[in-house]
């Protein structure tokens, strides 16, 4: 009975170690955002743009300031308005302020700008990457009487491999929003 046993034991090693072992591949997640339906915002202040449906606005501190929030993403987008009362250049050099502030912790700034000339629309968009706080920052002006700015934040540590579909999902959403943009 043992020899029987032992054969039968000796010949599932066999079988069992015929194949090589291979590690099981890291799986990762997929993650899919629904496609955006664009809707107009409208607001007692000097502008007018486009969001996505997957997102909601809310109001914010000041008159005219608004969060436009991503909850599936744990997402924010602080929009601030400010009058141009003969201090642009103070804007601007507030929000490059802001931006190279996390130069600490980004790994590369880029910078495009853009403009409108029909509609008086103009400005920059600054894309950071690697672990910084925010992920993108825009402003938009018309050069002499009005001034926003646009800067997106998860509520979560800064993972960029992590973030990169959402951040990805949200910049083609500020980019439509810009392409939107209008002055009152």
């Amino acid at each position: 009975m043992f020899k029987k046993l032992a054969v039968i034991l000796l010949a599932f090693s066999a079988l069992a170690c015929s194949e090589e072992a291979k590690p099981k591949p890291k799986g990762e997640l997929r993650l899919e955002y629904p496609q955006p339906h664009y809707q107009a915002f409208t607001n007692p202040c000097a502008y007018t743009f486009e969001y996505s449906d997957f997102a909601a606005i809310a109001d914010a501190k000041q008159a005219c300031w608004y969060n436009l929030r991503y909850p599936k993403m744990k997402a924010n987008v602080f929009i601030t308005y400010f009058q141009v009362k003969n201090d642009f250049d103070a804007h601007v050099k507030e929000v490059e302020k802001m931006v190279y502030g996390h130069t600490i912790k980004a790994s590369a700034i880029e910078t495009k700008s853009f403009s409108y000339p029909e509609k008086k629309v103009y400005g920059n968009v600054y894309e950071l990457k690697g672990e910084s706080a925010s992920n993108i920052q825009i402003f938009i002006t018309d050069s002499t009487r009005h001034f926003v700015t646009a800067n997106l934040y998860f509520n979560t540590r800064p993972k960029p491999d992590s973030l990169a579909p959402a951040v990805d999902y949200i910049k083609k959403d500020l980019l439509h929003m810009i392409d939107t943009f209008q002055w009152k």
